[in-house]
């Protein structure tokens, strides 16, 4: 009789054979072996391929899939994970990052006292591999249960770990794919499911990162010029779902500036608040113009 794990988790990697080594161990070191990992290689040209086929072929206690695509961008690497996954529950481990101590079982325990109540999966906390202390805020000790959009409107900051049930995961559309873009906001998905459930609570470290305080900015600008398709669908969505009125009038500003850069001369009519763009477009305009000019200089800083 096959018995099926209740939790997958995934590691989208691309060229990161020098670090996924820490997610392997973490995983060989769970207590508990209620799971499968699944890998997701985007089109490394690196070793990873041969690291991987190392590992199934050892007696880990849990089941290795491995999956090669073209690389796409983590989105894409996202889509391929929920199309093969099977468990109940399922959860994303980056390539450089590692579960902590009895994370599956914690997790598997936790979805065993709340599976019943309707829950769309559940909120962690993820903590920093080199100082150990939780990544912006925990959760306030009489909290137990939120969405992501409303812990983060209700003042919580910093990333979290999501466990997501499978079939809810499944049930909103996958992530959108723009000719020669690589990045789309993975927060899409959860924004959808944010509509409708709610995610239970374990104040708990489960995950240990890899994080760097400065660096993203940069990175973020960059991701600006060159995704603002992508950018722009983000923007409408979050328009659509407006987590704050301060919130709104930022994504519209953000929305009109991704559209500039994307050439999408019809953004006020494709705009879920046609009137509020057209009002906001020369403020978008302006900050079109900043990222811009960051971007310029970020780009002379790497020549």
């Amino acid at each position: 009789m096959i018995v099926m794990q209740t939790l997958t988790v995934f590691t989208p990697a691309y060229n990161r054979a020098h670090t996924i080594g820490r997610t392997y161990k973490s995983l060989c070191s769970q207590k508990c072996k209620d799971f499968v990992w699944l890998i997701v290689d985007d089109g490394s040209t690196d070793n990873t391929a041969e690291l991987v086929k190392d590992w199934i072929s050892k007696d880990n206690g849990f089941e290795i899939q491995y999956i090669y695509k073209e690389n796409g961008g983590m989105h894409t690497a996202h889509n391929v994970a929920y199309r093969n996954i099977h468990t109940e529950l399922n959860t994303c481990i980056d390539s450089d990052d590692a579960l902590s101590e009895n994370a599956v079982e914690k997790i598997i325990n936790k979805w065993n006292q709340v599976k019943s109540r309707g829950y769309a999966g559940i909120i962690a906390l993820d903590a920093n591999m080199n100082t150990g202390k939780v990544i912006g805020k925990g959760f306030p000790k009489d909290m137990t249960e939120t969405t992501l959009s409303g812990y983060y409107a209700s003042g919580g900051s910093g990333d979290k770990k999501l466990i997501y049930r499978t079939d809810i995961i499944n049930s909103v559309p996958e992530y959108p794919v723009f000719d020669n873009e690589k990045y789309l906001a993975l927060a899409y998905k959860y924004k959808l499911i944010d509509q409708k459930y709610k995610l239970a609570v374990l104040n708990e470290v489960v995950c240990n990162v890899e994080y760097q305080e400065d660096g993203n900015s940069h990175i973020m600008y960059k991701q600006y010029m060159k995704c603002p398709k992508s950018f722009a669908f983000w923007r409408k969505i979050c328009m659509q779902y407006p987590d704050s009125n301060k919130r709104l009038l930022v994504d519209c500003v953000h929305y009109v500036a991704d559209s500039i850069i994307a050439k999408n001369k019809h953004y006020i009519k494709e705009s879920p608040c046609k009137v509020l763009t057209f009002f906001l477009s020369p403020m978008g305009f302006l900050f079109y113009l900043y990222v811009r000019s960051k971007s310029d200089s970020i780009m002379k800083v790497g020549d």
